[in-house]
């Protein structure tokens, strides 16, 4: 069921380096938001900017408050920043298509570069397992954020950052490999999940085809709809699906990774 409200803003905090947390009430969206959806929200009450900015819901708490996690990075996000507890904001939602939650007897591995953090968060936060892991990458040291502000379990986290500040140094999927690596006897039972930057996605893609590992990814796009009539958020479809090009915010975010052709994108 998607809603479309005026929601008071709870609270609206820095967290990291132009990183910023914000709390939304809103039981209807909470009650029927699954890990990996989104939100489509209007940040100014005229036409500058026009179109609403797509936010992944990165956690809910009690039964009417959900989270967003934002980096400023524009006019937008700009305006969103400067919002007070109490303002309230134009959101529709919940969208898309979110995560298959793994089996009870798996241990999944979250892989998060920038802010592809927000939606693996609702994940861990909904996963049953006793083992969740996330790797997480970042720039730098300053831009990481601490989980157990928006997750209420215990999750086993990895850093790693491009300038070797905190963590390990190098990219993230870097990071992946070691991992599956230590963990190739259990293979069969690490399911992965990752969202981030595009070139990061193409590199996880090819490390867990050539492993024939399951997958699930969710993709960044610039929408300005959010339901697919906009259709400015296509993308290749493997060759091997019954449809050329899926719009990520119909048919996604969340895909299984072998139905992306990752070669066009």
């Amino acid at each position: 069921m998607m809603i479309d409200q005026d929601i008071q803003i709870v609270f609206n905090r820095r967290i990291a380096s132009e990183t910023f947390l914000m709390g939304l009430r809103s039981y209807e969206i909470v009650e029927t938001a699954s890990p990996g959806q989104f939100v489509m929200i209007r940040v100014g009450s005229g036409i500058d900017p026009l179109l609403r900015r797509p936010f992944s819901i990165c956690s809910t708490k009690e039964n009417d408050l959900f989270l967003i996690l934002y980096r400023v990075v524009g006019r937008g996000t700009s305006i969103m920043a400067k919002k007070r507890e109490g303002e309230r904001l134009s959101v529709l939602g919940p969208l898309g298509k979110g995560f298959e939650l793994p089996q009870n007897d798996q241990m999944p591995v979250l892989v998060a570069g920038g802010m592809g953090i927000a939606p693996l968060l609702s994940l861990a936060q909904a996963i049953k397992t006793s083992d969740v892991q996330i790797l997480m990458g970042v720039g730098t040291a300053n831009e990481i954020i601490s989980i157990d502000e928006i997750v209420d379990r215990h999750v086993d986290v990895s850093i790693a950052t491009d300038d070797g500040t905190k963590g390990y140094a190098g990219p993230v999927t870097d990071l992946l490999e070691e991992y599956l690596k230590l963990h190739e006897p259990r293979k069969d039972s690490l399911p992965l999940f990752s969202c981030g930057p595009l070139p990061m996605l193409k590199s996880v893609a090819s490390i867990v085809n050539d492993r024939d590992l399951s997958c699930q990814v969710s993709l960044e796009a610039v929408m300005a709809c959010g339901l697919g009539a906009c259709q400015g958020c296509a993308i290749k479809a493997s060759s091997k699906e019954t449809i050329d090009y899926y719009h990520v915010c119909k048919y996604g975010p969340v895909f299984p990774v072998q139905a992306i052709d990752w070669n066009i994108l």
